[in-house]
């Protein structure tokens, strides 16, 4: 939810939009029950995480460093 919050907020998504995605998510039992969202919510999701660099983030490979942490042996 945060995600679709998010692109509320960066005006990726309209307030009808973020409000009927929101609803179809609280109201899903599985994520196969949110894959059955209807196809111009889907979009309009697409076209936020397309504008928000999602899919970069999610194919970029983790940070070593673990954001700052160090690991001692």
């Amino acid at each position: 939810m945060k995600t679709i919050d998010e692109m509320l907020h960066l005006d990726l998504l309209t307030q009808e939009q973020h409000l009927q995605i929101s609803n179809w998510i609280d109201e899903a039992i599985s994520p196969e029950a949110i894959l059955q969202m209807p196809a111009p919510l889907w979009q309009a999701v697409e076209r936020a995480s397309q504008a928000m660099g999602v899919n970069e983030d999610l194919q970029r490979p983790p940070a070593l460093d673990a954001g700052g942490m160090t690991f001692s042996q």
